[in-house]
């Protein structure tokens, strides 16, 4: 049972989890999403309010006639033509020594920390690069959501760096090594009306500041891929190039996992990539609940054998793990 972080919160998922390893443990880093309790003709909308930076949890209360209010979608209203969430996340570690059997921390790891992500931070990302374990997720405002980065070296104490990809920008992975003496990120920023949003490439020198920036891939536009594409865990390093396991939006808002493979020396070259998802929501969790047909993926961890745990979310309510073998998909990959 995860506990909520607030009082007068409910939790209504832990999903979307950042994988890594951390001494003799597996570390999942768990989107939380927590709602309030509802009241009576009303929808209640969870936020937080920032005066001086000191976060204050606060209830926007609506009343349900009102014709201020539009309903989107399980996850989002519009109010007074401003956009809300129904829900406000923060990230929460989970330890593991087998990598399938988790303990959730009591507490919080990371909450918002100013009105940038008053609506709340989700879906990190880790990348290890030396002894240094950075951690990327979505901060989500009425403002709009952009990428901020954080760091730890222990899994207690935790450093701010910063916005690094501004509004409207995330799916943002970071490679675990340098390449060509640059570091490398995925990214997705928001077309808004010009194609579909799609995977883009930058270089950076500090990890803060990006540039060189190339749309790297876009939709296909078939069943799979007619909405969007987004990175999802960082690539892992392969002999045959960098491999990453991507997500897409499709037909019926089905999302799915697919496959691209980039040049080792030139990680803005893609090789090769998968024709058909090798992941689409089967099971009853995958299929139905809080919003339904999805599964994400923004963590796995590579085992000695060649195999992977793929960490997922199902639903945006809960967390799954899939047994994949890189040579299988490696092979599968034309």
């Amino acid at each position: 049972m995860v506990k909520p972080s607030h009082e007068g919160l409910n939790v209504l998922g832990a999903f979307n989890p950042g994988a890594t390893k951390y001494k003799n443990e597996i570390l999942l880093l768990l989107r939380i999403a927590e709602t309030c309790n509802k009241k009576q003709n009303f929808v209640s909308v969870p936020y937080f309010n920032f005066i001086e930076n000191n976060a204050k949890f606060e209830v926007l209360d609506i009343p349900e006639n009102s014709k201020e209010l539009e309903l989107k979608d399980t996850r989002g209203i519009l109010y007074k033509g401003v956009d809300y969430l129904t829900s406000v996340s923060h990230l929460r570690l989970a330890r593991s020594n087998d990598g399938f059997n988790f303990a959730v921390d009591e507490k919080p790891f990371i909450l918002p920390h100013n009105q940038t992500a008053s609506f709340g931070v989700e879906d990190a990302r880790i990348s290890k690069i030396g002894d240094i374990y950075y951690i990327n997720y979505t901060i989500v405002s009425g403002d709009g959501y952009s990428t901020f980065l954080s760091s730890t070296k222990d899994f207690k104490n935790v450093k701010q760096h910063g916005i690094i990809f501004p509004p409207l920008n995330k799916d943002v992975v970071i490679f675990e090594e340098k390449v060509n003496n640059k570091y490398i990120a995925l990214h997705r920023p928001s077309n808004h009306g010009f194609g579909l949003p799609s995977i883009w490439y930058a270089e950076s020198e500090d990890l803060i500041h990006w540039g060189n920036h190339i749309c790297l891939l876009r939709p296909n536009k078939s069943v799979w891929e007619s909405q969007k594409i987004g990175a999802g865990a960082p690539p892992i390093k392969t002999n045959k190039g960098w491999l990453e396991i991507y997500h897409s939006k499709g037909k019926n808002n089905i999302y799915s996992l697919n496959l691209m493979l980039l040049d080792l020396k030139n990680p803005s070259k893609i090789i090769a990539l998968s024709k058909t998802p090798v992941m689409i929501p089967e099971t009853e969790y995958e299929k139905n609940g809080f919003f339904g047909n999805v599964i994400f993926t923004n963590g796995h961890i590579v085992k000695e054998n060649g195999d992977i745990n793929l960490y997922y979310g199902s639903s945006d309510e809960n967390v799954c793990v899939a047994e994949i073998s890189i040579d299988k998909l490696l092979k599968s990959l034309k």
